[in-house]
């Protein structure tokens, strides 16, 4: 018996041309020519990136920048559904599921070719599987593997560290059977990662994909890597600009699916935020990312279309407080009730009406009500200082100073104004009876490095979820296996029945019986309470009024295949 799972492509391709939206053609670039074979669209696209791209490999990408490149020319077996976040098919058309969830068979699309003309087939699956599986050196440091370590665990190289990948087999040309260790929560639906896109194997030999060098806090990346991606997407690698902080791509002719409508698109970065909005209205660039709140009307008046995401994502104030002794957490805050005073200082709706967009919500866990597993009573830290200045002098730390934390020169979507965040619940501290010191450093790398060395006594971060998949947020953040990561963040801390529930929900394969797991692994977070989830935001793209077609999706994974130019 097995468990069948199809997806009609038909639908999602009706859905995928649906949707119409807008923006304006640039003034320093010529849209009159290109389109498809019936002439229609064509022209250039420019969008206002937030940052580099790293590179162009998705195996050793983990950054949004580089996904939001990487999707756009390779492919996984998985996508997404255009504008949500249910698992569908891409290079697979279908799969099928053991009873026992170790064992997947997928059924591939027939006729596909990568870019560079080598076939797309189950031995080009297996390829890429073992390929990830068999990674050696820097390629199993978790700066240059972190979604596939996240996902499957070890590699053949690391025997000490168990993977949960056994064997890919390609029982005929258009059959890949994946065989698990152990089931899994997070398979299939990781699949739809960019990380887990299934590359060119003549690409990947021929421009020695895993020749990384540097070390694993300065990588230094292939030859295939930088230049030479090869996927079977709708788009083609075309150029690094480096110099001009562009990349291009340039549709794929011969692509399987419906072909893309734009001729090119060049992918600007423009860090700041101030300065992608000034070149919008200039007619710079036809759109970005990462919208400020407080510019949406504006913009909208201006003519503009504000595209705004559903919420999938959580800020929270992480606090170094563990139970591990000797491990550098601030043992003020290791008491569980200076924790639950810092929970109550919070005014989180203050927050999500002032600071964020329309839609944001106050969140009571780590994750948003979406996701399977969300449950309704978990513990919860209504705002309230008195009661906060009641649990301080319980603990005997009235007047205890926190290092507060918070990044500059980024907008995030969880956290678009990070100083105005940090101004309100500064406040909020010390008018609950915390003295608050203030550190205020760049984003990448002096900030999240700072963060991850547990220099902070509280801290701004969050999560945008890369599917829907209650493990991808609060097993991440708290699961045994995460632990070297939370340690760092949150302060070591031990906490086996938290350890315990997150990996029984794992491994359960039964949905409605891991959903109820995970609605107790959420109580169990919120008893203990590593850190304080604040809100989740709908952030926001926003276009000018002739770019049509671009479809805003939660998990911030937009496809510019669909995307056309109208005069």
């Amino acid at each position: 018996m097995s468990r069948r799972h199809t997806r009609a492509l038909a639908a999602s391709a009706s859905a995928l041309l649906a949707v119409t939206l807008g923006a304006c053609a640039s003034s320093d670039r010529d849209d009159s020519g290109g389109g498809t074979a019936d002439g229609e669209s064509g022209g250039t696209l420019v969008f206002g990136a937030a940052g580099d791209p790293a590179m162009f490999d998705p195996a050793f990408a983990s950054d949004g920048e580089t996904f939001r490149i990487a999707r756009q020319i390779h492919e996984g077996l998985l996508t997404n559904e255009l504008g949500g976040t249910e698992p569908v098919p891409q290079l697979a058309e279908d799969w099928e599921v053991s009873e026992d969830g170790l064992e997947y068979t997928f059924t591939l699309r027939e006729g596909v070719k990568f870019h560079d003309g080598t076939d797309f087939n189950a031995e080009a699956v297996c390829f890429n599987f073992d390929r990830w599986h068999n990674f050696e050196g820097l390629a199993t440091s978790p700066s240059a593997s972190y979604y596939y370590q996240a996902v499957f665990g070890g590699f053949a190289s690391t025997p000490d560290t168990p993977s949960i990948y056994e064997s890919c087999e390609a029982t005929d040309e258009n059959t890949a059977v994946i065989t698990l260790t152990q089931t899994t929560s997070k398979f299939p639906a990781a699949l739809s990662l960019p990380a887990f896109s299934i590359q060119s194997p003549t690409a990947l030999e021929e421009y020695n994909a895993d020749d990384l060098s540097g070390s694993e806090d300065a990588l230094t990346y292939s030859e295939y890597a930088l230049e030479h991606p090869v996927g079977t997407g709708p788009f083609k690698f075309d150029s690094w600009d480096r110099g001009n902080d562009e990349v291009t791509i340039v549709r794929n002719d011969d692509y399987w699916g419906e072909p893309a409508l734009l001729d090119e698109i060049i992918f600007r970065t423009i860090s700041d935020g101030n300065t992608r909005r000034q070149e919008l209205q200039a007619g710079e660039i036809d759109g970005y990312d990462f919208v400020a709140p407080a510019d949406y009307e504006s913009l909208q008046g201006e003519g503009f279309q504000v595209l705004v995401r559903d919420p999938f994502n959580i800020l929270y104030l992480g606090m170094n407080g563990g139970n591990v002794p000797d491990s550098g957490a601030n043992p003020a805050v290791q008491d569980p009730r200076v924790r639950q005073a810092i929970a109550h200082a919070i005014d989180r709706e203050t927050i999500v009406n002032s600071l964020l967009p329309d839609g944001a919500e106050a969140a009571t866990q780590f994750m948003p009500p979406t996701v399977d597993g969300w449950a309704e009573d978990v513990t919860t830290y209504e705002y309230d200082p008195e009661r906060s200045k009641a649990l301080l002098a319980e603990a005997g730390a009235t007047g205890t100073t926190l290092r507060f934390f918070y990044p500059t020169e980024v907008s995030r979507p969880y956290l678009p104004d990070p100083a105005a965040m940090f101004q309100v619940i500064s406040q909020n501290l010390t008018d609950a009876g915390f003295t608050v010191e203030p550190t205020a450093l760049p984003w990448n790398p002096d900030y999240l490095n700072a963060v991850q060395a547990g220099q902070a006594d509280v801290h701004l971060l969050g999560w945008t979820g890369d599917y829907n998949d209650a493990y991808n947020f609060i097993g991440t953040f708290f699961a045994e296996a995460s632990n070297d990561q939370a340690s760092a963040e949150f302060g070591a801390f031990s906490a086996p029945e938290i350890f315990a529930a997150l990996a029984e929900a794992d491994a359960e394969p039964d949905a409605a019986n891991r959903t109820e797991m995970y609605q107790e692994a959420n109580r169990l977070i919120m008893d203990y309470l590593p850190g304080v989830p604040i809100s989740h935001s709908p952030p926001a793209l926003v276009v000018a009024e002739n770019v049509q077609g671009l479809e805003p999706s939660p998990l911030t994974a937009e496809v510019f295949s669909t995307v056309s130019l109208s005069d």
